[in-house]
């Protein structure tokens, strides 16, 4: 009931997507006579060579009317990010909707294991998903986006895809890329976030393994990418030491930042410790910001 629940209000959002998609052409549209308006202006203006009392004076009024044509196409844009949010995230309760329904009940046969490249193409299609943070003006990026770490009372949902430092089958521990199953908090007098246990999937179905891990074994993943263009702030810096997804493969390894990202499209270039190569590092590999963490661990010497 719950999964045609959220088929309906997908349906509804899709509707209103559309909707919105057409008003922000509607809007751009009207906008563009204004804008052309402005260039002529200045066109004039230059030919003319001079900056008469009318000319102040008309431009005032033209990038006035410009300034709230934009605003109205950003309020439009904001509501569609808005529903296109809210559609990911009820595709994303719909699929652990299922799961917990028992449609992957460990007592079903065994259901034929993703291939290697189908699961590469999906996490890279994650990565380029990730939505991009647009604050408003003076507006700071929130936690998990890009650099910025989970909030000291986070508490992880089932679904949320994280870093998270298991046992190996030789004994060693690493950091896998997992999804979390389940919270659980245990039995004590206080509440805290940092008294949760999680149980996490490892994201590579070929090992099939359930994890019960504590909170300072995750880290969460970034939920959203930063902008290099208006929140440098929000990104790792050259040489910092983080946890980076190594390509075409699901674990997290130990990473120098060689370059942050120049736009919002790019990814990180990371120097992987590698002790075959003469200083210890891979060459420069790409990583998209989805897949780049801060290290809780100390620099090896």
């Amino acid at each position: 009931m719950a999964l045609v629940s959220a088929d309906t209000r997908i349906s509804e959002l899709l509707s209103e997507l559309h909707r919105l998609i057409k008003q922000t052409q509607e809007e751009r549209s009207r906008s563009e006579h204004n804008l052309l308006n402005i260039q002529k202006t200045h066109e004039r203006m230059q030919t003319e060579n001079k900056i008469s009392p009318y000319y102040r004076t008309k431009l005032r009024g033209l990038y006035t009317t410009a300034k709230a044509d934009a605003e109205a196409e950003c309020g439009i844009l904001r509501k569609a990010l808005d529903k296109i949010a809210e559609i990911k995230s009820l595709l994303e309760e719909r699929r652990i909707a299922a799961k917990i329904a028992g449609l992957y009940n460990d007592s079903d046969p065994p259901r034929k294991t993703m291939r290697r490249g189908v699961l590469m193409t999906l996490l890279q299609q994650s990565a380029m998903t990730l939505p991009l943070w647009i604050g408003k003006p003076g507006e700071s990026p929130p936690p998990l986006c890009g650099a910025i770490p989970a909030s000291s009372d986070y508490v992880a949902k089932p679904g949320d895809k994280v870093a998270a430092r298991v046992k190996a089958v030789d004994g060693d521990e690493q950091w896998i890329l997992a999804e979390v199953t389940d919270e659980k908090l245990n039995f004590v007098s206080s509440v805290s976030a940092s008294l949760y246990r999680y149980e996490v999937d490892d994201i590579d179905e070929e090992g099939k393994e359930r994890h019960t891990l504590s909170r300072r074994r995750i880290i969460p993943l970034p939920q959203w990418k930063a902008n290099p263009e208006t929140d440098p702030q929000a990104l790792f810096t050259k040489d910092q030491l983080v946890l980076a997804l190594y390509p075409q493969t699901t674990c997290f390894y130990r990473a120098l930042i060689h370059a942050p990202p120049q736009r919002p499209q790019d990814d990180y270039s990371v120097l992987f410790e590698d002790t075959s190569y003469a200083d210890g590092y891979s060459p420069p590999l790409n990583v998209a910001q989805r897949y780049v963490v801060a290290c809780k661990e100390t620099k090896k010497k």
